[in-house]
């Protein structure tokens, strides 16, 4: 009498342990999937603790039409797989994980903790529960002349063999937590569509004076700001060599692609966006006394030291100082002063990656075409987003997707 044997499991190898690399390793192994997570860092989701630093900005509440509109152009492929992992089950899911969340005042979801290390800590828990193995400071290679993963660790090389891949290796931004986009040219040259690499949600260069370079580090709050036909209300950084911050970085892909074009884009920022332009000229042409243009600036507009030297910068800039123009002509710069951006910040400062890889280059189930078995998720992908949860949705989506299409792969329907 024999003994029936039972067959080994199908085996995966996931390249990248930040949100989309470990929601596809937990998908995998939900499903019974021997997996094993490969990262080039000694630790793992480096970035997604960096975006919990100021509390881990999980999702958006926002109605589901509008919450695509923010992917611009959406890619269908995108879509679908948001629609399927919605925010309101990445809500959940944080939820199972002990992390409950709440809505913010601006329609922002965090876990309650408002950090992502409680989060991440428990999530690893469930991972070495479903029997998930971790082989860090493993640095990708490409793969040898048998199409086997090729892993560098020091001085040494390894080889792994595994049914399917999955790579979330991340775009190009903040490549001392890992993602270095090293993985674009690997790709190219097994002839995935590989669209150009630009820094997302960046700050941009001015060419400040010394006055305002002094406010360095001090930003501009409740303020509006506004590029062509686009307005955002937000706050803005001063730094030494320009300007960044939330409103800046909701309208950086339209002011990237200025300065790419003209090799400048001008930046008008609103100052005081709930006075009209007459009741401000009204409060300017108010008797003063003996106080000085800035001293009403700031008792009676309330306007910060910073915003003042915005202004006297925005007007020596025309050759005219800021005391010699009309209570007029003082309100409307104040309802609209002019930042001239001279260029934008190197991909490696920005927050998030623009470009990567095509969607043309994937199969409806997030497969590389010109690499059957290899499946792409997350920032490598050409998409982007601006902050206020949309990139975090995004990674674990695709993720969740990129390991439901690699599972489709593994046992295809008879």
């Amino acid at each position: 009498m024999t003994t029936a044997t039972k067959p080994s499991p199908k085996t995966a190898a996931v390249i990248g342990a930040g949100p989309a690399g470990l929601i596809a390793a937990e998908t995998l192994a939900r499903a019974g999937v021997a997996v094993t997570i490969h990262d080039r860092m000694p630790s793992v989701g480096r970035k997604f603790l960096l975006a919990g630093r100021g509390g881990l900005n999980l999702t958006h509440s926002e109605p589901r039409d509008r919450f695509l509109t923010r992917y611009g152009a959406i890619e269908p492929l995108l879509a679908r797989a948001i629609e399927h992992f919605p925010p309101e089950t990445l809500r959940a899911w944080a939820d199972e994980l002990g992390q409950e969340t709440f809505v913010g005042s601006s329609g922002r979801v965090f876990p309650k903790a408002m950090k992502a290390s409680p989060l991440l800590r428990a999530w690893l828990r469930r991972l070495d529960g479903r029997g998930v193995r971790f082989a860090l400071r493993h640095r990708w290679l490409g793969w040898d002349g048998a199409g086997r993963l090729r892993f560098a660790q020091g001085e040494r090389e390894s080889i792994v063999q595994a049914d399917v891949t999955i790579l979330a290796l991340g775009g190009a931004s903040c490549p001392r937590l890992g993602s270095d986009a090293a993985w674009a040219d690997l790709l190219a040259a097994r002839g995935v569509a590989i669209a150009p690499l630009k820094p997302s949600n960046c700050g941009f260069t001015v060419a400040w004076s010394e006055a305002m370079r002094r406010f360095e580090g001090v930003p501009l709050k409740r303020i509006a700001l506004t590029f062509g036909e686009r307005s955002v209300r937000g706050e803005a950084l001063i730094t030494r060599e320009g300007i960044e911050g939330g409103g800046v970085y909701a309208l950086s892909a339209p002011l990237r692609d200025a300065v790419a074009r003209d090799s400048a884009a001008t930046l008008h920022i609103d100052l005081r966006p709930d006075l009209a332009v007459a009741a401000l000229a009204e409060k300017l042409a108010a008797p003063r006394g003996k106080q000085s243009l800035s001293n009403v600036l700031r008792k009676a507009l309330k306007l910060p030291p910073a915003a003042t030297a915005l202004l006297h910068e925005a007007t020596t800039a025309r050759g005219r100082p800021l005391t010699s123009l009309s209570a007029d002509e003082v309100a409307a710069l104040i309802k609209a002063v002019p930042v001239h951006l001279t260029g934008v910040q190197p991909v490696a400062t920005a927050i998030s990656t623009a470009g990567g890889i095509s969607f043309d280059a994937l199969d409806a189930h997030f497969m590389l075409k010109a690499v059957p078995g290899v499946f792409a998720a997350g920032e490598m992908l050409d998409w982007e987003a601006p902050t206020g949860g949309y990139l975090l949705q995004a990674c674990f989506a695709t993720g969740v997707a990129a390991a439901e299409g690699a599972l489709k792969w593994l046992s295809p329907a008879k």
